[in-house]
């Protein structure tokens, strides 16, 4: 048993009888206001214990049993509900969600349906029917699936080339359902500054020029310009709206639509994973509502590129300034706290085949990518038809005389002589989302001033910057017992997993990625394995580098790091989801596809644990929250099926139709499934 083990079971146990001597003299003092008997209760103790029946009063949990034990508690205006065999948990912990994002609100919004790029003109189009958008005014369209479906055609060659399509008299972005890609038409485009704040527009002589510091963030065409698609901060140099900042504004005036949409999916504790100060009223308008039914952990977000000196260097005491001043602002608050603090180490792992030349993966790898060549598959679609030799004498001559290749007309018969662009001959392995000396100093700067950092991290080379500098920041303060944890980590090299695990770091997967999906599939693995054809078995040889090392949840949680549960929602999806991600944990495979390297799935009950007490854990809420032992708050979550039945019974796939029928929190009702 590790150490950590071992304090987390004697804490359960010495939490156990502690209540349990205050349940008895409580028990002589008055009845409960709650019994709830004739339930399966996964208690989520240390022993993984499974109870019958259970008393509240006053908010609290004061018996959990036996049946027969709950008769003591009943008096004559206690509350007895018999749920008739029904699987209680305790409430859900979200320790990865952005919930200003999860509220269905009046907005154009594509809910990641795969579009064909004629297919996405014509839904563009009629957003800005629909809500009347002036000419010159921005139209935003959210939740774009950038993975899925943007087949081209010879009217709609490009992203941008379909958006002009839409409107050439609006500026357009498409938000992509990750958060960290977009596409933009050519007024869109037109609108990017330079660093002097001048007007000079996305292009090729410009992505060459003075603003060639986001040429590996925009994607260009066969002659080299702006194909649309403009990912990370590339987007903020075109003067787009703040879409957080509407969200807000809409949400204001009803700010509990959130804590009712978390509660009826079972949550009743968060990470909110990126929170600005603009967001801080929202959280004090629904606190002041009365309707915050959820314990709300806020991870600050401070941009080291953006809040800068004067000299241009980031500016850490502004920052760590206004991070102190935020946690000191929920100090004494019981359902707010404001410990944490995000750091992006990358962006997204996925490249684009449809663009000629195909787009690269953008985040650092450990090594160079590969330049695959795609083609049509036999049934439609792309495939793998091979690869570049990017150390061959065509690329080395490509490499030494770049300026030979230029323009349509030239790449265009290298195309054709070569069966690839001469923009495939570049070598690289993309780069951080901040310079690696950022990183470490950012992680540093916030382990002195006593925060805990949270930091998304999916590729291998940033998980490993991140694990440098977290084990750097913890020598230098020579505190280790901070919450340190890392969000989604996709791709991990087999080096980083026992340093990782040694450093005990919480993990807040999305278990709801780590599956096939043969689409999905085609942006990723070919820039890392050497594969040919679609489909899964072509996309997943089962050595292959990505098949090996795509989300090692059991690999890591059997070296020591701490499972946590992560919707990331709205990324992909606005809904939570929380009884799919534990389906795929288990089974890590949608409905009638493969699984992803099957051997690192866990178990319903490690899951379970993941989105309940190593959560309540992980945000210090533990006291609080996370089991239901005698003494912690009553928020538990009553479901329309037994899970642990299914997935013990080898149908753990239908534990992700999963329905809540009621959610409890500090002991009152705050959702009940209507018929």
């Amino acid at each position: 048993m590790t150490p950590s083990a071992r304090f987390s079971t004697s804490l359960s146990l010495a939490v156990l009888a502690t209540a349990a001597m205050f349940a008895g003299a409580a028990r002589a003092e008055a009845p409960a206001d709650l019994v709830i008997t004739d339930a399966r209760i996964y208690t989520a103790d240390a022993s993984r214990t499974m109870a019958e029946a259970l008393a509240v009063r006053d908010g609290r949990i004061v018996y959990v049993g036996t049946k027969a034990g709950s008769e003591a508690y009943a008096g004559p205006r206690t509350r007895l509900e018999s749920l008739g065999g029904k699987l209680v948990l305790p409430g859900l912990i979200d320790s990865h969600i952005h919930p200003i994002g999860i509220v269905d609100l009046d907005v154009c919004t594509l809910k990641s349906q795969g579009k064909s790029l004629r297919a996405l003109a014509e839904f563009v189009r009629g957003c800005i029917d629909r809500y009347r958008i002036p000419a010159g005014e921005w139209v935003s369209v959210r939740q774009w699936n950038y993975s899925n479906g943007n087949e081209p055609d010879a009217e709609h060659p490009t992203l941008r080339a379909a958006l002009d399509r839409a409107s050439t008299s609006h500026p357009i972005q498409l938000l992509g359902n990750d958060g960290h890609h977009g596409a933009f038409n050519s007024l869109a485009l037109a609108r990017a500054k330079n660093a002097a704040g001048a007007t000079v527009g996305y292009s090729k002589a410009t992505l060459a020029g003075e603003l060639s510091a986001y040429r590996h963030l925009v994607g260009v065409d066969l002659a080299g310009e702006p194909n649309g698609t403009v990912n990370e901060d590339a987007r903020r140099r075109m003067g787009t709206p703040s879409l957080r900042l509407e969200d807000i504004k809409q949400l204001m005036a009803s700010p509990w639509r959130i804590t009712e949409r978390l509660n009826s999916v079972g949550i009743t504790g968060m990470l909110d994973a990126s929170v600005p100060p603009e967001a801080l009223p929202l959280y004090d308008a629904l606190e002041k509502s009365g309707r915050l039914t959820a314990r709300a952990t806020l991870a600050q977000f401070f941009d080291p590129d953006v809040i800068r000196t004067a000299a241009g260097a980031p500016d850490w005491d502004k920052m760590v300034a206004s991070a102190k001043a935020v946690r000191a602002r929920y100090a004494d608050d019981p359902l707010i706290h404001a410990g944490f603090v995000k750091l992006f180490a990358d962006g997204v792992l996925e490249g684009n085949p449809y663009a000629v030349p195909p787009t690269l993966p953008e985040v650092a790898g450990v090594r160079p990518y590969l330049q695959p060549i795609f083609g049509k598959a036999p049934g439609g679609g792309l495939a793998v038809t091979g690869y570049v030799d990017t150390a061959g004498a065509d690329c080395v001559a490509v490499r030494a005389h770049p300026e030979r290749y230029e323009g349509a007309e030239a790449a265009g018969a290298y195309l054709r002589a070569h069966g690839y662009h001469p923009g495939q001959c570049q070598i690289s392995s993309g780069q951080l989302q901040h310079d690696r000396a950022v990183i470490m100093e950012f992680v540093r700067q916030f382990h002195l001033a006593g925060f805990h950092v949270h930091i998304h991290a999916i590729g291998d080379m940033p998980i490993r910057a991140a694990v440098d500098a977290i084990e750097a920041a913890r020598a230098a303060d020579g505190v280790t017992t901070t919450h340190d944890g890392l969000a989604h980590v996709q791709l991990v090299h087999p080096d980083e997993v026992p340093r990782i695990g040694r450093d005990h770091l919480f993990l807040a997967f999305t278990y709801a990625w780590a599956s096939t999906d043969p689409e999905y599939d085609l942006s990723v693995v070919p820039f890392y394995d050497r594969v040919h054809g679609s489909g899964y078995r072509a996309l997943h040889p089962k050595n292959g580098y990505y098949e090996r090392n795509a989300y090692p949840v059991r690999s890591l949680r059997d070296a020591g790091a701490i499972l946590v549960a992560g919707s990331d929602a709205p990324v992909d999806t606005s809904d939570p989801r929380p009884f799919v991600n534990m389906a795929m944990a288990v089974t890590r495979a949608t409905a009638g596809r493969p699984a992803l390297n099957p051997r690192e799935s866990v178990s319903i009950r490690d899951v379970i644990d993941a989105y309940t007490i190593a959560g309540a854990r992980f945000l210090f809420i533990d006291r609080e929250a996370g089991s239901l032992v005698p003494g912690k708050s009553a928020d538990f979550i009553v479901l329309d099926r037994d899970i642990l039945k299914l997935a013990d019974a080898g149908r753990a796939a239908e534990v992700a139709g999963t329905r809540v029928l009621g959610t409890y929190f500090m002991g009152k009702a705050v959702y009940t499934r209507g018929p």
